[in-house]
């Protein structure tokens, strides 16, 4: 009985070591590959966790994109633009004709003592090429104070440019150079963006010529804090850096989708929040700078405000959105069209309003003088208006050339800022002449021209318009005769310009 039950405890204790033999990690391998060589069974159907970590490194491939090929396509469109901004005067402290002592100087008919000019400035940012004859797309603060500015190409062609005109409102500018057959950009549609898309900017962050920088959109119809802007900003995590103000935003089908302007940083560098100019709104400006050198915007005179939560359960609203009116502007065009305060704009030419920051940039992409449906939340319900819209009035625009009217106006070649006086300031200073100088650097001013002066005339011809004032310095080479009228006084100054 003994050697009975000895043997049977042996025996269990064998069928313990083969089944904790055959868990360890050489048995499972081992015990399939004898199995495999004994029915013949392919090796790799015995090994499933393999197929989960191909499938992912699979996965990962085919989801990264690969923007080489974007880059070489279009990369030589984009350039490098070069400043050298205008000479700023240091003005010594009471000389100022509003000082102590201007009165003192004019009574006297001396001259005043004008300041030193500091050392012109220089910056640079980005551009991208529009059409092959050389228009450029870039920001407004990149050029819009420059006195000079070259454009750099890949190849390491170097061209002067020319501003056509620069809108600050929408930080959009467009300059051009004297070529032809250049590499273009191809525009794309930045309403069909979506968040988490992929995108590219190309530029010269701190000077780095054409570097690239890839990710993702992390919002769009996006509104900066405290800022007027008329603009749905791109929001994208994409790295932009001071120098790359200008260059393009691409989406993965190679179409420009916006123009990189500003970040959001609390270090004065990038901190993953960027923000582009969506090239719809770019385009627009463009076209209306090269035809007419200056941009036209709608304006129905309303002050307005976002609707919250409770605003909304105030007046009625099933939910937040829309554009609060907070104040109606007197004889303006919502008044005139119906508009009330209290009224919420809930749409504009059958567009939804979602949120107020989007009401100023519908109104002001509608022509001036255009009839627009709006319709509007009052009294609990939906009221549709008709509303005709007038000029919004721009203060901040650099005009080129081909322009004529508005306020102020730069004369490129004398270095004036100039404006039309109004019938009142005419009347009061009981003057025939039309234009005002409202600044003046360069040329001009090392003629002695200054701030206050009223131009009458170029060359012994009468000029009562920006327009005409260009057109005959544009003629003219050397020096020109330049009158202006001065405390009721006529005189002549010979500006030299080239």
């Amino acid at each position: 009985m003994s050697n009975q039950s000895f043997m049977n405890r042996l025996l269990s204790l064998a069928v313990v070591v083969f089944a904790v033999t055959a868990c360890s990690p050489q048995s499972s391998t081992a015990a399939p590959a004898a199995q495999d060589a004994r029915s013949g069974a392919p090796a790799d159907a015995a090994a499933p966790t393999a197929a989960p970590a191909a499938t992912g490194a699979a996965l990962t491939a085919k989801t990264l994109p690969d923007f080489a090929g974007l880059v070489e396509l279009y990369g030589r469109a984009v350039v490098n633009v070069q400043v050298v901004e205008k000479r700023q005067a240091v003005q010594l402290p009471g000389m100022d004709e509003d000082g102590p002592f201007g009165e003192f100087f004019r009574r006297f008919g001396m001259p005043m003592p004008r300041g030193e000019n500091m050392p012109p400035s220089r910056g640079e940012g980005s551009g991208f090429i529009v059409s092959a004859d050389g228009y450029i797309l870039t920001n407004a603060h990149v050029v819009a104070d420059a006195e000079e500015v070259t454009v750099k190409m890949t190849d390491r062609r170097e061209y002067t440019a020319k501003v056509i005109g620069a809108d600050r409102r929408t930080d959009v500018a467009l300059i051009k150079i004297d070529a032809k057959n250049l590499p273009v950009v191809k525009l794309g549609d930045p309403n069909k963006l979506r968040p988490g898309e992929w995108v590219v900017a190309i530029g010269s962050p701190f000077g780095f010529e054409n570097s690239v920088t890839a990710g993702i959109v992390s919002a769009t119809g996006r509104s900066m804090p405290g800022d007027d802007s008329i603009v749905p900003f791109i929001q994208t995590d994409v790295a932009v850096n001071p120098g790359n103000s200008g260059g393009p935003l691409f989406n993965l089908q190679g179409e420009v989708v916006g123009i990189n302007s500003q970040i959001y940083s609390r270090s004065g560098g990038y901190m993953g929040l960027s923000f582009a100019i969506p090239i719809d709104v770019a385009n627009n400006v463009r076209s209306q700078l090269a035809t007419d050198g200056r941009v036209t915007r709608g304006r129905i005179g309303v002050q307005i405000q976002e609707v919250n939560a409770q605003l909304a359960e105030s007046f009625g609203l099933d939910r937040p959105r829309g554009a609060l009116v907070g104040r109606v502007e007197p004889d303006g065009p919502a008044a005139k069209g119906g508009i009330k305060a209290g009224d919420v704009i809930l749409s504009v030419e059958d567009v939804t309003v979602e949120r107020s920051g989007q009401l100023p940039g519908m109104i002001a992409n509608v022509k001036p003088g255009t009839k627009v449906d709006v319709t509007v939340w009052r009294d609990r319900q939906n009221k549709k208006l008709t509303l005709m819209t007038d000029e919004f009035k721009e203060q901040n625009q650099r005009v080129g050339s081909s322009s004529d009217g508005g306020t102020p106006r730069e004369a490129d070649k004398l270095g004036l800022t100039i404006r039309p006086l109004t019938s009142d300031e005419q009347g009061s200073a009981d003057t025939q002449g039309k234009l005002l100088v409202e600044s003046v650097t360069g040329p001009a001013a090392a003629a002695g021209v200054q701030r206050g002066d009223i131009i009458l005339g170029v060359n012994g011809k009468s000029v009562t318009s920006v327009k005409q004032l260009r057109d005959a310095t544009e003629k003219s080479s050397g020096t020109v005769a330049l009158l202006v009228e001065r405390q009721g006084t006529q005189i002549f100054l010979p500006v030299k310009i080239g």
